[in-house]
């Protein structure tokens, strides 16, 4: 009898949590759209300001900004995005464990600038330098509340603190695929176009004063973008996750269903016998 309450106790507990996971499936669904559409109307804007830039750098040179002036690497900084939150598969592992390894193959020593409370629980448990650390930004984060990350990226390569920025993030690649990514920042590499490609700009008020404004727009533009798609494959993941959650819990209930009825039944049938048993004993 204790054994029947232990297995109605557990698929009730297991029931709740279904619903559990089944709400959760539901909201990140409905920010996952949200995430996917901010992402995906970034990306032309953030190709076109490449192609302006790359057009730029051709006709300038690339030593006429600060930012894209190369120089030995004596220390190298990394902004590492990640989520405030777990319960969304490996993503959060599959970033860590990439900017983790990419700092163990430098030379140069790495400080970070973590986006994210799980990227800074990680680099700080495993005693990595972390220069500025940035939480709660929320799901929906508008350019405003990225910018103080993109102004301590430029004044530290510009006063030259770092002579190297990365950026570490995980790309939306679509609903069930996302992908750590590792790129330079700083110093800015503008993109190579192809010649067919090419747009004879006219720049008002010149080249050199378009660059020096569009530059740092430029490092702005990136790392928000990096936002907005770490957020749209954090609601993917933890959509796919929540719904491999509550399908196992059913699968589970199911099972532990089964188990129940032919505990039941064994107890019935144990409970014939023992009445069989004692009516023969007393006829």
């Amino acid at each position: 009898m204790a054994n029947i309450r232990l297995i109605r106790r557990r698929i009730r507990s297991i029931q709740s949590t279904a619903k559990i996971t089944k709400a959760m499936e539901m909201v990140a669904t409905s920010k996952m759209r949200r995430a996917q559409e901010r992402d995906l109307a970034g990306r032309p804007y953030a190709e076109k300001i490449q192609q302006v830039l790359s057009d730029l750098v051709a006709q300038e040179g690339s030593g006429v900004h600060p930012l894209l002036q190369r120089r030995e690497t004596s220390r190298i900084e990394i902004v590492h995005i990640t989520p405030d939150r777990g319960l969304c598969g490996g993503l959060n592992a599959n970033m860590n464990r990439s900017t983790g390894g990419f700092v163990l193959e430098q030379v140069s020593p790495a400080v970070l600038i973590t986006v994210g409370r799980k990227g800074r629980d990680y680099m700080m448990r495993y005693g990595r330098e972390v220069r500025a650390e940035f939480t709660g930004i929320g799901d929906r984060p508008s350019l405003l509340d990225t910018l103080p990350i993109s102004r301590i990226v430029i004044d530290d390569y510009a006063s030259g603190y770092a002579d190297a920025v990365y950026l570490a993030y995980t790309r939306f690649i679509n609903t069930m695929s996302q992908r750590p990514v590792l790129q330079q920042l700083l110093p800015v590499e503008p993109a190579r176009t192809e010649r067919a490609a090419e747009v004879d700009y006219i720049y008002e008020p010149g080249r050199k004063s378009v660059l020096a404004e569009l530059l740092p727009r430029f490092v702005e533009m990136e790392l928000y973008h990096a936002v907005l798609e770490s957020i749209a494959s954090e609601q993917s993941a933890r959509m796919v996750a929540m719904r491999n959650a509550t399908e196992n819990a059913k699968e589970l209930v199911e099972d532990l269903t089964l188990m129940y009825n032919k505990a039941r039944q064994d107890m019935i049938t144990k409970e014939l016998l023992d009445i069989t048993g004692g009516a023969e004993a007393l006829a």
